[in-house]
């Protein structure tokens, strides 16, 4: 039995130190690091770290949990301190799970002047127990567990001056200034004035509030009362340990001028909101009160609900919801004294009507002669319909074919290109309510109507020539045809006035055949002059790299894990089969100055963003034998243009050179899953540009003086990724990851 025991304990051992590499990998990618610059093992702090023992030590320990320290240190004085981190058998992890400790620098409201970044594993060369010699300064500091997915593993630690935990609070005083009369009243304003001191953490804020019911706010600058009467002022002060001081009050009180006015305010009141046929208020009516005077100035304004409500002072507009007939009374005093006559408005509020709030059920019908596949032969009619029993009626109908934008469904949609399609429908009623789009798919396969005689192959969304978009929809046209398919822009053209002729010639035809409207000519047409297309030094053709074909697709080689499958329509797909992060690439030949033009597709499952990535100019992968895993070749001695479009996650968005160079998701843009999406990297010398569908999303300057950002523990290095020339690949993250590539062309310029 004891044996056994040591076998399955082994085994566990094992597990979890391939589990650390990789999530060590993973970390790396994060900038997360364990390196001797951040921890420090016992032995290696012995020597002269030994000689300049701390004041104090502060220890952490993790164990099983995953979603709080097991201890963790609340308070700490300031000077030297050595800080342990302990995540082993010994402190609760029995399951070998790695823990980090990582002091945020990044929030303004803590300290930032300690970085600390600890990887702990308790089979690690220290056993799981490392330690830091680091300087803590008055304050607090913000610490957690960086893992994804551990985000809820964080606390603070709040630093005093030496000599004790702080415990006590604030002093807190106020001042009131101004000219004051026999009475001792303050004439037309004054002025209030807070202060604090504490001699232990330090003063963190001081609030202050007007009156007996004010709410607590911010004090930033004196406080000017110029209301005429009496007043007090509420104060309090909180120290950086969370002391709070007790609340003190200041009162005062504030008397009006000498004046010779004798005339009140001049007021009047309107009456605001959503009127029916009746002249009544639907749900709400918004009274707003205003009060002029040329004298003394207007000091209050009161108003109040119906014939006996109380007076109340007017600050905000007022807003009445119950239904009947109301009256708000108002008036107003000027700092002289004078009363002006109290006046009213009356109105009234209704409740409002039943409103539609059921979206229109939507029902779809695909008709048409099938094969024994289930595949519609020559052409499939979609027919959609909507019924709304909201009442309000349906007001359109809409539809997206293939990813396409939303068009206005008028009649039947009838589909005769031959291939798998999408037809996604939706419907919205006149009170607004927008049915959940539904979608059905079927296959179109080549019959009596022969394929379409198109010279390209091109389904982006809109019509770009070459790297300009036009804006225009990329639209089928009578010939079966997709605009962009007719316009050739990926053809050799001799000359670029013999392509805006073809261009032109393209567009009349459209425009007569009511494809394309006057302003949508002029659009296309201004994008081919934009392109350059046929100008000297654009002549030269892309050379396909992996055109759809089982020939192209088999000389790319797989390295890591992932994997990719070539698709009927020419595509490859990637994280279908095994999961792991891999690449595909082409050791065909290296490239040195070029323009790699391809497309890609997010397709990850459900509600989740897929991520992806082209590799550029790094080395032979199988030339590192130091590097087990040949893939991290690209990732360590070439560059990486990221694609992901996802919201949150990974700061690298699509179209930044990963490590090096962000792109926010706002410069990046943003493309509806499922659609394709033109990439163009152009890279000469040591600058790259990243174009996104024509538009130039980023730029970047490999000039050698960049490290990875975050620092990384492995990284060999900027000359590294300074080659003049190198291989490409695509990358693949994992079977959630799920993103697709095709029409892989270079360029060599």
């Amino acid at each position: 039995m004891g044996v056994a025991r040591t076998r399955v304990r082994n085994r566990r051992r094992r597990a979890a130190r391939v589990w650390t590499a990789l999530l060590a990998s993973v970390l790396m990618v994060l900038g997360l690091t364990s390196t001797a610059a951040f921890g420090r093992s016992d032995d290696a702090a012995g020597g002269a770290g030994a000689e300049r023992a701390a004041a104090q030590t502060l220890t952490w320990t993790a164990g099983d949990d995953i979603t709080e320290y097991t201890s963790a240190p609340a308070t700490a004085v300031a000077g030297p301190a050595t800080i342990v981190f302990e995540n082993s058998e010994a402190t609760g992890n029995t399951t070998g799970m790695p823990h980090t400790l990582t002091f945020d620098v990044s929030d303004p409201e803590y300290n930032d002047d300690v970085q600390l970044n600890i990887l702990a594993n308790p089979f690690d060369a220290q056993g799981g127990r490392h330690t830091a010699e680091v300087t803590l300064t008055p304050g607090r500091y913000r610490y957690h567990c960086t893992i994804p997915g551990h985000g809820s593993m964080q606390g603070v630690l709040v630093v005093t001056e030496a000599g004790g935990e702080d415990t006590e609070a604030p002093g807190t005083s106020a001042t009131v200034e101004g000219q004051k009369n026999a009475d001792g009243a303050y004439v037309g304003s004054a002025s209030v004035t807070l202060a604090a001191t504490d001699e232990g953490s330090g003063v963190d804020r001081i609030e202050y509030a007007v009156g007996a019911d004010g709410a607590w706010q911010p004090y930033t600058a004196p406080v000017v009362v110029d209301q005429v009467g009496a007043h007090s002022i509420r104060y309090r002060a909180v120290d950086k340990a969370g002391n709070t001081s007790a609340e003190k009050t200041v009162e005062f009180t504030v008397a009006a001028p000498s004046s010779d006015d004798t005339t009140p305010p001049e007021t009047s009141a309107t009456v605001t909101g959503e009127k029916n046929a009746d002249g009544d208020y639907v749900s709400m009516a918004t009274v707003t009160v205003s009060a002029s005077d040329t004298g003394s100035g207007v000091n209050t304004i009161e108003y109040a609900l119906g014939a006996s409500g109380a007076w109340q002072p007017y600050t905000v507009p007022v807003m009445v919801h119950a239904a009947g007939d109301h009256t708000v009374r108002y008036r107003a005093t000027d700092k002289a004294g004078n009363a002006a006559a109290e006046k009213s408005v009356s109105f009234t509020v209704v409740a409002p009507p039943a409103q539609d709030t059921t979206p229109p059920v939507t029902g779809v019908s695909v008709e048409g002669t099938r094969n024994a596949a289930g595949a519609y032969v020559g052409s499939a009619k979609v027919t959609v319909t909507a019924a709304d029993e909201g009442g309000s009626g349906v007001d359109r109908i809409e539809y997206a074919l293939d990813g396409g934008p939303y068009l206005a469904y008028t009649a039947p949609v009838v589909v005769d290109r031959a291939g798998a399609h999408t037809l996604a429908y939706r419907a919205v009623d006149k009170a607004g309510n927008t049915a959940a789009a539904r979608t059905v798919s079927f296959t179109v396969a080549a019959g009596g109507v022969p394929a379409p005689p198109c010279p390209e192959y091109d389904e982006r969304l809109t019509v770009i020539v070459g790297t300009v978009d036009s804006g225009v929809p990329n639209r089928l046209t009578n010939s079966r045809c997709r605009i962009n398919e007719l316009i050739e822009d990926e053809r050799e053209w001799t000359s670029h006035a013999l392509f805006l002729k073809h261009v032109e010639t393209v567009l009349d035809r459209l425009e007569k055949d009511g494809v394309v409207d006057k302003r949508e000519h002029r659009q296309v047409t201004k994008a081919a002059k934009q392109s350059g297309i046929g100008k000297p030094g654009q002549t030269e053709g892309y050379r396909p790299i992996l055109d759809g074909t089982q020939e192209s697709f088999a000389k790319w080689q797989q390295v890591g894990g992932g994997s990719f499958r070539l698709n009927d329509d020419g595509s490859i797909t990637s994280g279908t089969s095994k999961d792991g992060l891999g690449m595909l690439w082409f050791p065909e030949r290296k490239f040195g100055d070029f323009s790699l033009k391809l497309q890609w597709r997010d397709d990850a499952p459900g509600t989740g963003n897929a991520n992806g990535g082209v590799f550029v100019r790094f080395p032979w992968v199988h030339d590192h034998p130091e590097e087990p895993r040949p893939e991290w070749a690209a990732i360590k001695y070439g560059h990486e243009i990221q694609a992901f479009d996802r919201p949150d996650g990974d700061m690298y968005k699509t179209g930044s050179v990963y490590g090096f160079d962000r792109v926010g998701l706002a410069g990046a843009g943003v493309t509806q899953k499922g659609t394709w999406n033109d990439y163009e990297i152009r890279v000469v010398d040591q600058h790259y540009s990243v174009y996104r569908n024509g538009v130039l999303i980023n730029e970047f300057d490999n000039t050698g003086g960049q490290v990875f950002e975050p620092p990384r523990a492995d990284d060999p290095g900027t000359d590294g990724r300074r080659f003049a020339s190198g291989y490409i690949g695509l990358q693949v993250h994992g079977v959630s990851d799920v993103i697709s590539y095709r029409d892989v062309r270079v360029k060599e310029l």
